[in-house]
This record gives C-alpha cells, sequence and structure tokens, in this order.
C-alpha cells in the first residue's frame, strides 16, 4: 500500500493476531504482494461494500485482492481471521 490510512486498515497489534494464520510463501513465482495491504484492501471492501473494481488504487490491483479472497474463502481461511 502506498501509505495510505483508512478506518479499516490493520493496526499492529492486530496484524499480529492474524500474520501467524497467513499461508505460507511459495518458493517459485513471482514475488507476491504483501498480505497485510491485500488484508486490508479486503476489510475496507466489506466495510465499504464498494464493487471490487472500485478499490482505491491505494490497494493492490483488484483481480488480486479478489483472488486472494476468494481462495482464503474456500480454504476457509476468513473464518480463522475472524476468530482472531
Amino acid at each position: 500500500m502506498k501509505n495510505a490510512f483508512y478506518d479499516t486498515t490493520l493496526t499492529d497489534t492486530q496484524w499480529q493476531l492474524v500474520e501467524p494464520l497467513m499461508p505460507p510463501a511459495a518458493h517459485r513465482g513471482r514475488p507476491r504482494t504483501p498480505l497485510r495491504d491485500v488484508f486490508n484492501a479486503i476489510l475496507y471492501v466489506v466495510k465499504s461494500g464498494c464493487p471490487w473494481r472500485l478499490l482505491p488504487k491505494d490497494f493492490p490491483h483488484w483481480k488480486t485482492v479478489y483472488h486472494r479472497f476468494r481462495r482464503w474463502s474456500l480454504e476457509g481461511r476468513l473464518d480463522l481471521f475472524n476468530d482472531a
């Protein structure tokens, strides 16, 4: 993220609770988008109700964010994040 702060942005303390639940990085392919930025973008969409395509440019590309949201949703990871 480009140093933007929204009401939905995680604090460092909140991120410390969620970070251990994140999937491990793959050992091949492109470097991945920082997961904290992706998670903050998901929180922004959920809270604001905006369409994925209208994510502010401060966040990673909307397709990246949606792809992670979809994957984490199917894996049941969002429930873990919510519980944390």
